[in-house]
């Protein structure tokens, strides 16, 4: 069982942005910039594109819905996207703030936030979400 599916199970506690029956939208806690989401279904599949059709498509467009929401929620130009899936066995969609190409490094250090960061950036982001 991977973490995100034991965050699914409810065995894991994460700053959950969005939810629906087959999927979920969770704050990256070792984020490449404020308000990095991942975005992931609930059924355990290694590589992205080993989901059958319709889970793909539907994952793309919750990802889609959530990006919309983080965008009005964080000061950037663009939601960057990205898949790597190297990192955690299950797939999973990147979702991050980006106003320059160099914000996508994930070589990059990774940034640190509080819990009260975290709740504050979550609630931002719901809140815009809730005005989709």
């Amino acid at each position: 069982m991977t973490i995100f599916s034991k965050i699914v199970a409810g065995e894991i506690p994460a700053y959950v942005v969005a939810e629906t029956v087959e999927f979920l939208a969770f704050l990256d806690i070792s984020p490449l910039a404020e308000g990095h989401v991942l975005v992931i279904p609930k059924k355990e599949v290694d590589y992205i594109f080993d989901l059958d059709d319709t889970t793909y498509t539907g994952l793309q467009i919750f990802a889609k819905i959530v990006a919309t929401g983080l965008k009005k929620a964080i000061s950037c130009k663009r939601i960057g996207i990205a898949v790597i899936g190297l990192e955690v066995p299950h797939a999973h969609i990147h979702l991050i703030p980006m106003n320059s190409v160099s914000d996508l490094n994930f070589s990059r250090p990774k940034l640190s936030f509080t819990p009260e960061q975290l709740e504050a950036t979550l609630e931002k982001i719901k809140e815009a979400l809730r005005d989709n």
